[in-house]
């Protein structure tokens, strides 16, 4: 059951004080393909323009998957003159292929990524990462479809992107205005808990992110940006269209069916430091109302409808016997997994059966409310009827929730136990180690786990050739108001997704 102190939560979002230290606070992926000619005027504006208005320490990581022209010679030659450059090789293409291995091994706080055409302009950078830095947000994109966005591309492309968008907001429910814009960033402890679920590895990628991003909770910020179409982009439209739809089918699919367990990648209630003090408070309480509502709605018209249909063929009691049953039992599955967030079949049966005495206690004070009725008027009216039972379930409604809650789906976070997810290490396939092991914080001894001090861009770190594997971030506040060390080690979701032959 999803819960808000599962062992796999998020910690709160912290601001991550500034200082100095020896790891870059910001990342900026530039995933390239046959860009030999882009390649090097991209970098050394965006270096240009990280030393001029970056006020901490940074990286700008090259991720060459698979190109096959001179595009190789130019990352290493950028590397060699630029300290704060360093590439990376993938003898795979695919854009996500080439943003899960390079994320997954930064060891960079904030990590980000622009397309090399650089049609974004620079200026939205800094504060597209300082929700990150600041804790506001998880994760923060660009987009191009704001209103205070200024955009210059064809018609061609402004339909793609708008119907796009469109399809995302109807099939998915998403609720960011612009998937496909190539000016991302995220949190790394975000990253390491959310990537291990995204499958796609090519344009997709960063879409299926936002979606089950969102679809778990995580804040997202948008930043309006000012956009110029590259009339040489090599990105084959058709085909990518075609491949986005079938994600779209994939991640959806996945998401009515319950498989994905997003429930790693929660934040707790209450981000601010102080409601982490606070007694007594129902965590998920609002949401579950919410939920509740929306699922209690709906069964109400389904309710009102099969009634309608079996009044046809019998007495009032027997329709509305009839009618109560079958909403019953698809409000209960459907609360089960949409409000109350238990995924999987374990202990389905004895929901049900226990949902079947909420049952039984709505049907008595439904066919109580009928019974009322027809002592009260020999012939009533039909709708009459409906306005009757429509009182009478509203009054058994409120009765539900609270059996549902404290009954049937009772919060156990408090006898959550910790687990430990261990990744096998092979040459092909390097392990992420995710422990606990921040600097204690003296002024906040409380919180062992916060951010070790961000670097200040004065002092840059000396180029290194080879990444530093191991990342941290904490596991989420137990109900009893300590933190739990809870070790998670983690790979990358295939194996080949990082070539055996390089050396980092």
């Amino acid at each position: 059951m999803r819960t808000d102190t599962s062992p796999g939560t998020l910690p709160a979002r912290e601001h991550l004080p500034a200082g100095d230290a020896g790891t870059p606070v910001l990342d900026v992926v530039i995933p390239v393909y046959n860009e030999e000619k882009d390649l090097q005027p991209c970098v050394l504006r965006l270096h240009e323009h990280l030393k001029r208005t970056f006020p901490y320490a940074f990286r700008i990581t090259i991720a060459d998957n698979a190109s096959i022209d001179t595009t190789p010679q130019v990352a290493a030659r950028l590397e060699s003159d630029i300290p704060e450059v360093t590439s990376f090789r993938l003898e795979q293409k695919g854009r996500g292929r080439a943003l899960r291995t390079v994320w997954s091994a930064s060891d960079a706080p904030i990590l980000a990524y622009m397309d090399v055409d650089l049609s974004t302009d620079l200026n939205a950078l800094l504060p597209l990462v300082a929700p990150l830095i600041s804790g506001h947000s998880d994760l923060a994109i660009g987009s191009r479809l704001a209103r205070s966005s200024r955009v210059v591309r064809g018609a061609k492309r402004e339909f793609i992107s708008r119907t796009y968008n469109l399809i995302l907001r109807g099939s998915l429910q998403a609720r960011f205005s612009d998937a496909q814009c190539g000016f991302k960033a995220i949190r790394r402890d975000v990253a390491q808990a959310l990537l291990p679920l995204v499958e796609d590895t090519g344009w997709f990628f960063d879409t299926e992110m936002l979606v089950l991003a969102e679809r778990a909770g995580l804040r997202i910020h948008e930043v309006p940006v000012d956009w110029v179409d590259d009339p040489n982009s090599t990105v084959h439209i058709v085909k990518t269209a075609t491949e986005d739809l079938k994600g779209v089918w994939r991640v959806g699919k996945a998401l009515a069916s319950g498989s994905l367990p997003l429930d790693r990648v929660t934040r707790p209630f209450g981000d601010d430091p102080r409601d982490r003090d606070i007694q007594d408070v129902p965590k998920g309480l609002a949401r579950q109302l919410v939920g509740f509502c929306v699922v209690g709605g709906l069964s109400t018209l389904f309710y009102l409808v099969l009634y309608s249909l079996f009044r046809q063929f019998g007495g009032s009691q027997v329709a509305n016997a009839l009618a109560l049953l079958v909403s019953a039992v698809a409000n209960t599955a459907a609360n089960r997994r949409l409000t109350f967030g238990v995924r999987g079949r374990g202990g389905a049966v004895r929901h049900q059966a226990q949902g079947l005495v909420v049952f039984a206690i709505g049907l008595a004070l439904t066919s109580g409310s009928l019974a009322a009725l027809n002592a009260a008027s020999s012939n009533p009216a039909h709708s009459t009827e409906l306005a009757v039972l429509v009182a009478a379930n509203l009054a058994a409604t409120v009765l539900r929730f609270l059996l549902f809650r404290a009954w049937v789906f009772p919060d156990r976070g408090d006898s959550a136990e910790e687990s430990t997810v261990v990744a096998l290490n092979t040459p092909s396939s390097p392990t992420y180690s995710t422990a606990t092991q921040y600097p204690h914080n003296p002024q906040n001894p409380q919180y062992p786990g916060s951010y070790a001090p961000l670097p200040q861009r004065q002092q840059p770190q000396a180029h290194q050739g080879s990444y530093d594997t191991t990342t941290q971030f904490r596991a989420g506040e137990a109900a009893d108001g300590t933190w739990r060390d809870a070790t998670m080690q983690l790979q990358p979701v295939r194996p080949h997704d990082t070539d055996p032959r390089d050396p980092r």
